[in-house]
């Protein structure tokens, strides 16, 4: 099977999946006894998406490896691409029915990998429809997922030229001084759009045009998102409808990982936004 063949059933195979994972979260709401390799607490929903997603991707002929950020370790599936997975990207938001998402990253390389080895990324929205962004290469397309199927509602998505949300994660008062003043910079511009899922708040980006972050804290300097399952392919997905990526000092496709759940500062939306960012961070 050809790579590009390969990604389209991996494509498809998402689609097909999400409605089942939806479906599935009524009953899963309650919190289970293991933490992720990161110290978070999984909710059933977590480790149901995570099973199907592993079966499902995992295969498929041309996927050699799996990994999600459930999993400590990458999971051998054969020869291939490697498929890096957040199985349920703010699944705290289940308790409150707030939105929520999948996060799926197709490297051509070995786990882990630096974004530049990505070539192709998406996302699935659980909102009020079942949404699916998909980029390859420089071109990224919305589709309505509908009983497992997956039509194309905007080909060539690009963010608007006009920015108007932004959405910031962590507590203000553990913010560093010069991320706060970029923050007071913006927000008399931008619309507060921020839901506690970096899904529901990248999307908002892509759809309104903005900028999103989860900045390095004082507490925690590596910020809380995970470059393999989170970063990287929401950046792809970013820089494929013409924004940009930084840690804050450069593009986070470029970072070179240590290990498997590492975690970076993710600013990412309109490249004017992101460069003012980055002229404004110590």
């Amino acid at each position: 099977m050809s790579r590009d063949d390969t990604v389209a059933e991996i494509r498809e195979a998402v689609a097909e999946t999400a409605p089942t994972i939806r479906a599935g979260l009524p009953g899963r709401r309650e919190k289970g006894d293991a933490e992720n390799p990161t110290g978070d607490r999984r909710l059933a929903a977590d480790e149901y998406a995570d099973d199907l997603l592993e079966d499902c991707l995992g295969g498929i002929d041309g996927v050699g490896e799996y990994a999600s950020e459930e999993r400590a370790a990458v999971v051998d599936t054969g020869t291939g691409l490697s498929v890096a997975v957040d199985p349920l990207d703010g699944s705290s938001n289940l308790k409150p029915n707030n939105v929520m998402g999948t996060i799926v990253g197709v490297y051509d390389a070995p786990l882990p990998a630096r974004g530049r080895d990505l070539i192709a990324a998406g996302y699935v929205l659980y909102g009020p429809l079942t949404t699916m962004v998909f980029a390859e290469g420089a071109s990224a397309t919305e589709y309505l997922i509908e009983e497992g199927v997956a039509s194309e509602l905007r080909t060539g998505v690009t963010l608007p030229e006009d920015p108007t949300v932004y959405g910031f994660g962590g507590r203000v008062p553990d913010w560093p001084d010069d991320f706060a003043a970029y923050a007071e910079s913006v927000e008399s511009e931008l619309k507060l759009r921020y839901g506690g899922a970096m899904i529901g708040d990248v999307n908002q980006v892509l759809t309104y045009g903005g900028v999103f972050a989860y900045p390095g804290l004082r507490s925690a300097p590596e910020g809380k998102l995970r470059l393999q399952f989170e970063a990287n392919p929401v950046g792809y997905v970013i820089r494929a409808a013409g924004g940009r990526t930084s840690d804050g000092d450069g593009s986070i496709l470029d970072i070179d990982p240590d290990g498997l759940h590492d975690r970076t500062p993710t600013h990412l939306g309109n490249a004017s936004l992101i460069e003012r960012l980055e002229s404004t961070l110590d």
